[in-house]
Parts: C-alpha cells; structure tokens; sequence
C-alpha cells in the first residue's frame, strides 16, 4: 500500500513540476521570441507583374502586454526592416487594456496609443506601410489611435483603398474598418464596393482586416469584386495555446481552429492570418510564439 502510494506520490509531483515549467516557459520565454516566418502563398490569377511582391504582415501589438515592451516594438520595426519587404502592413489591435477605466470612461492601457504609435515608426518599405484598427482599437476610440498614426506617416486605411501600381498595372489595397462595425452585412459590402468603384479602373484587390471573420460579408452573394484575390488578417493571435492533440483550446474566432493561424481558403477567398506579437486577456504563449510574417505572393497557373 505504501509503495502505491509513494508512487502515485511520485507521479503526480513530476506532473506539477512539468506544468510549472510549461506555464513558466509560457509566461518569461515564448512571448519574447520573435520569428520571422517565410510563406509563399500561390494564389490563383495573381496579377504577373505582381508576381514574388513581399509583404509582412504584422498584427495584435498590444502595446505593454507580456512580449510587447517598448524595446520588442522597436526589434519588430528594426527586424522587418531588415527583410527588405515590398510592403507593411498592421493590422489592428495596438493598445492592451490594464484594468479600469480612466476620466474619459475608457479603458486603462498599459502604454498610451502615442507611445505605441511612436515605437512602431521607422518602417521602411517600397510601397509603403499601410494600417487597419482592430476591436480593441474600436473599444477604445479608434480616432485618438489613429491621430497618433498620423506622425508615421503611414497610410491608414480604416474604410479607404490604397492603390499601387507596377509595369502599368495596379493592385489595390481595401483596409476595412473592424468586424465590430459591420451591422447590416449587406450595407458593409456596399460600401466595401463603392470604395473598390471610386478607384480608377480594375486591378487585383487585396483585403486588410483585424478578423478574419469577415470572410463571409465580402464573398458569395456579398462579393466586394470579382478581382478579390487575398485577404490579410490577425486576431487570433494563433490561439495563443498550442497543446498536443487538443490544438488550440481558445481561438476567438467563429471559425474556431480552421482559421486560426496561416494559410486557408475559404469560399474560394485565399486567406492569411498572422499569430501576431502581443498577448491579450492571458499574458502567455505556448508553442504559438509571436511571429513577423513574411509572405512571398506567387501567381498560381
């Protein structure tokens, strides 16, 4: 009986022992270990003169969370930089909530959206950096969040379209305001259309948005454009878990795990979404660490 006993003992202290470890690498190591990932992602009736354009997408900074201090934001911008990319892009969720609300009844952050905004400028890229919100930025008030933007001088596209051209041909660039905002799905499409037909002429259309949960008000019936060819996405933030046969427990998306991280089609729409950098709601990170993603878009035959 003793023997059982001392073993039973002995297993479950070795179990203890695993999960602190595991929830101290989740919290002092994973969210403060940057990678660059490199994607190609062929995608079908690519523009040629388009072909091999690299963006890096960015995405949930969450400034002041665990892995987003002021010194990672500034490795993020001074890493990508390094990459050499064709295009940035951010998509959304900057500030990180600390508790409470402040005079104005907003939310307190952890580093104020000038602070942030300060930390991410200086990138560099040929094209240019171009910036949605996310539904903490909407929350908060995303009108103080992009009023810091504006010192970047990067362009932001909360409800416009950007449009850059090559060899005489143009892609354009629809930045569309948070899945929080949508109300009526058929009014957000609308208006999704009339900004794609203010632009002069056609050109492939590129899709930036915090959640990829939009996918179903932009496609099918709903279609923004028959040149819709990819959209850029975070909010996940991969789940921020990864675990063996369970996957990722909590993925805060209607999709659950299907589109979580990566590369998906959905409804004929090629997808990406970024694990982003930051943390939000739990300050830790298993198996899912923040990335810079890197993605090579090639024209698929």
């Amino acid at each position: 009986m003793r023997k059982w006993l001392a073993k039973y003992v002995y297993i479950y202290a070795l179990l203890g022992i695993v999960f602190f470890a595991c929830l101290g690498y989740a919290y002092f190591i994973e969210p403060h270990r940057l990678l660059v990932n490199n994607h190609d992602l062929p995608i079908k009736n690519w523009n040629a003169a388009f072909d091999g354009l690299r963006i890096v997408a960015i995405a949930d900074i969450h400034g002041g969370s665990n892995g987003a201090s002021e010194a990672e934001i500034r490795r993020v911008v001074e890493t990508t930089n390094g990459l050499d990319p064709d295009m940035i892009v951010l998509l959304g969720d900057y500030i990180s909530e600390s508790g409470g609300k402040d005079e104005l009844s907003r939310p307190n952050l952890w580093m104020s959206p000038e602070k942030i905004a300060e930390c991410l400028s200086g990138f560099k890229a040929k094209y240019g950096v171009f910036v949605v919100m996310g539904n903490h930025d909407e929350l908060y008030g995303t009108q103080v969040i992009k009023t810091a933007f504006t010192r970047t001088g990067y362009r932001i596209l909360d409800g416009d379209v950007a449009v850059i051209e090559k060899d005489g041909k143009k892609l354009r660039i629809l930045g569309l305001r948070d899945h929080l905002s949508i109300g009526i799905w058929k009014v957000y499409s609308d208006q999704a259309k009339a900004m794609l037909a203010a632009t002069e002429g056609t050109g492939d259309v590129l899709v930036l948005q915090h959640s990829p949960d939009i996918a179903p008000v932009i496609t099918g019936e709903l279609s923004v454009s028959r040149d819709l060819r990819l959209m850029l996405a975070g909010h996940t933030h991969g789940g921020q878990v990864w675990l063996p046969v369970v996957g990722r427990p909590i993925v805060p998306s209607s999709y659950g795990q299907r589109l979580a991280a990566g590369h998906v089609v959905d409804q004929g729409l090629d997808i990406f979404v970024t694990t982003g950098i930051g943390t939000s709601i739990l300050p830790l990170r298993f198996m899912v660490p923040p990335e810079i993603a890197v993605l090579t878009i090639r024209r698929e035959n």
